[in-house]
């Protein structure tokens, strides 16, 4: 594989929220759009964060980066995982963003948390687990690439068998899940 390699990504977005009188006043219209790609199965249903006039049934623009960060961290240490042999049979992040609105109207993406729970099938690999979402921060282009920190706390489940004693790293069987 060549030392770099550039990859181009593309989405269109499409306002869909013409309520019959465009933008006529900040009332007048809805923030409703879709996010399509060329090839893709389904639009991203998108709307503005419901404190600013939007759908909560939709995804807003705060939520999708928190997603994105999310996402990209688990495919990582699947990727990572099964390199080291280590088995993963279920993974589930309730990730977590938070954005502070300034006085002036503008906002910021100011932290995220990745809270990530993983079933595994040989418990003795959990300590190995760790080493494997640290690198995972390290490598994923989009952690790489924010300006507010990303922080990840798993949690490693063990799926089947005797339960390991109860310990602050963070191991717990898998009916915790």
């Amino acid at each position: 594989m060549p030392a770099e390699r550039t990859h181009e990504y593309r989405i269109t977005t499409h306002w869909t929220g013409n309520l019959g009188s465009g933008t006529s006043a900040y009332a007048a219209y809805s923030r409703a759009h879709e996010c399509t790609g060329e090839g893709k199965s389904a639009p991203i249903p998108g709307s503005s964060d419901p404190a600013f006039r939007g759908d909560p049934a939709r995804y807003s623009p705060e939520e999708l980066p928190v997603g994105a960060l999310s996402t990209c961290h688990m495919l990582w240490v699947l990727h990572l995982c099964a390199d080291a042999g280590i088995v993963v049979t279920e993974y589930a992040d309730q990730a977590w963003g938070e954005m502070v609105e300034h006085a002036d109207g503008s906002g910021e993406m100011t932290r995220v948390v990745l809270r990530p729970r993983m079933r595994i099938t040989n418990i003795e690999r959990a300590p190995e687990v760790a080493a494997i979402h640290d690198r995972a921060h390290a490598v994923c282009c989009l952690a790489r690439s924010v300006r507010f920190p990303v922080r990840h706390e798993p949690v490693v489940l063990i799926c089947g068998g005797i339960d390991p004693p109860r310990r602050r790293s963070s191991v717990g069987r898998a009916s915790d899940l």
